[in-house]
């Protein structure tokens, strides 16, 4: 006697339509994502193959291709300015790597004393940390020029690196307390029985938990002190000591046609650093960014 199989349920039934159908919708958006991506990078992009033309036809013939591409305004642009141009990224190097250094020292420990110590009025003084936030630096600049100019450290890298050491950032000092109230307290507690104090608790369990913190503070601070152009104009006078923002402004000249193409060039040589850094912290930036807040 011949037996039948049971038929499969609709539950039990390989799907196959509504799978198919899924799919398109999701490629659609892929697809979409692409296309504004490359309209987003369509800038750089033209930037990148501006450099690569004679500066003649970049405004001429402002499309990406070009029967004359080379790379002369690259060899251009690297001695067109009274220092080589490696003297000016040395010089940003050197600011930014101050910078750095300060950040993370000073307002890590900023920080673990909002988000660990008790003291009085330490609302008010978190408060009034938080509002630093809102004042401009044009507000600011005048009071720090007259302070470093008695300092006689105008025209110097003092005026940009020493302000980093006193944790004069509240939006990494923020960024870190966050993280911190978001690691949990019986850490510092079983440290403490071990013998640690504050800095030993500091420096052995709260640094090397919020390393997703530090790395989110580094890679800002990176970016936004190589970018920085207004503080490094006003407290350096001297070629010799220019970074690279203030080095690439004295390409522009209003008395002299401007050489476009040595400056586009220069202009990609100094997203190199910002593209490394960011590339080699990237896993790092968005744990920091995901993690911080949640407790």
């Amino acid at each position: 006697m011949a037996t039948t199989e049971p038929a499969l349920g609709p539950d039990l039934d390989p799907p196959r339509g509504p799978a198919r159908l899924g799919r398109r919708p999701r490629l659609l958006a892929h697809l979409f994502l692409i296309l504004f991506g490359l309209l987003m990078l369509y800038p750089l992009i033209w930037m990148l193959s501006s450099s690569f033309k004679p500066t003649e036809e970049i405004f001429t013939q402002p499309g990406l291709w070009s029967d004359n591409f080379s790379t002369d305004n690259y060899v251009e642009g690297w001695t067109a300015l009274p220092q080589p141009f490696h003297i000016y990224i040395v010089n940003s190097l050197i600011v930014v790597g101050g910078s750095i250094i300060g950040n993370l020292l000073a307002c890590s420990l900023a920080a673990y004393a909002f988000a660990r110590l008790e003291f009085r009025l330490k609302r008010f003084w978190f408060a009034v940390m938080l509002g630093t936030i809102m004042l401009p630096i044009h507000v600011v600049i005048v009071p720090q020029y007259v302070l470093f100019a008695q300092l006689d450290w105008i025209n110097t890298f003092w005026p940009l690196i020493v302000p980093k050491l006193l944790a004069t950032d509240a939006f990494f000092i923020f960024l870190m307390v966050q993280f911190i109230r978001g690691i949990p307290k019986e850490l510092d507690e079983a440290a403490r029985i071990d013998g640690c104090g504050h800095f030993g608790i500091f420096w052995r369990m709260i640094i090397p938990m919020s390393t997703p913190a530090l790395a989110t503070t580094a890679i800002f601070t990176f970016i936004w002190t190589w970018n920085d152009f207004f503080s490094q104009l006003i407290f350096l006078a001297d070629p010799d000591l220019y970074t690279v923002p203030v080095a690439l402004r004295t390409f522009v000249d209003s008395n002299t046609q401007t050489p476009w193409g040595p400056v586009f060039a220069m202009s990609i040589v100094s997203l190199g650093p910002i593209f490394g850094f960011f590339l080699a912290g990237q896993r790092y930036l968005v744990r920091g960014i995901a993690t911080t807040g949640l407790k």
